[in-house]
């Protein structure tokens, strides 16, 4: 794991390297003008770090525009909205749309904020089980767990139901994950445990180590897929059909790739409060412009 997020910061500082030159060199912006001197910006981002990593991408543009850019507020991400909603902080750069539909309609909409982008374009979400035992056993749908006999296989417990290492309550993935429990049948073959996912994930990383069956949920782009790899240690599981909660009807959920994951496919976008947007339009135009 250790590796893999000093691979990560390497990537990181290539893939800045190249924002910035595309904010400095590609973008009709002009720093001369230094629109944000004598202001400052406070960001807000969750502990996610490839978060904070679209958020510290951003706070360069803002300081090469002349912005004081405050140490972001670390919250969890329902917190995250509602302090952008409510000015306690300018904006963050990790809004799923559609998967954060929700939060955005809660906080008050487009009365309060505003989503700018897309800054990331294809985010996708799903379930990954072991390459061995999906070629092994031909598992290739998440309907296939509905078969007690291969759920068995992801048994970690003992009580004869696959256990499936879910996302954090209230990041807005889980209500995905347990209405897809209950429309493809897997309420009596499949746990989903919840709790601190990174957490969880470390334990079935080991337990893949170990050589043993993994079934958990993941998102892209996360550090996850440079560890467990898509296509050589792991495969993602498709559905046969997709069938999404109320409010998500109708969205895209097949892949670049063709794959049907049955989750919707996102993209990345900046949320921030409208007050600081209409005081901040240079601000405004390099979240429009700026992207990964």
């Amino acid at each position: 794991m250790k590796r893999a997020l000093r691979k990560l910061k390497s990537v990181k500082k290539s893939m800045a390297v190249g924002a910035f030159m595309l904010l400095a060199f590609g973008c009709n912006i002009s720093f001369a003008a230094m629109p944000g001197e004598g202001k400052t910006v406070q960001p807000c981002y969750t502990s996610i770090i490839e978060e904070l990593f679209q958020l510290l991408v951003i706070n360069k543009g803002l300081e090469k525009l002349g912005y004081e850019v405050k140490t972001p507020l670390e919250l969890e991400i329902t917190a995250m909205h509602l302090a952008v909603a409510q000015g306690d902080a300018d904006f963050d750069a990790c809004m799923w749309i559609p998967l954060h539909n929700n939060f955005y309609e809660k906080i008050g909409g487009a009365s309060v904020v505003s989503v700018v982008g897309p800054y990331v374009e294809g985010a996708v979400q799903g379930y990954l089980i072991d390459k061995k035992t999906a070629d092994q056993y031909n598992i290739r749908y998440l309907n296939d767990l509905a078969d007690p006999k291969l759920a068995k296989l992801f048994d970690h417990d003992g009580d004869g139901k696959a256990d499936l290492t879910g996302c954090n309550a209230g990041w807005g993935c889980e209500r995905t994950i347990e209405h897809h429990l209950d429309t493809y049948k897997l309420r009596d073959t499949v746990t989903d445990n919840q709790g601190s996912y990174f957490a969880l994930m470390a334990d079935t990383i080991a337990r893949y180590k170990a050589g043993e069956p993994v079934l958990y949920y993941t998102f892209f782009p996360s550090w996850i897929g440079s560890v467990l790899v898509p296509d050589k240690d792991v495969v993602w599981l498709e559905v046969t059909h997709t069938d999404l909660p109320k409010g998500e009807e109708g969205v895209n959920t097949i892949t670049a790739d063709g794959k049907n994951l049955g989750f919707s496919v996102n993209t990345i976008n900046v949320l921030a409060n409208n007050k600081f947007l209409n005081a901040n339009p240079a601000a405004k135009r390099l979240f429009e412009l700026v992207k990964i």
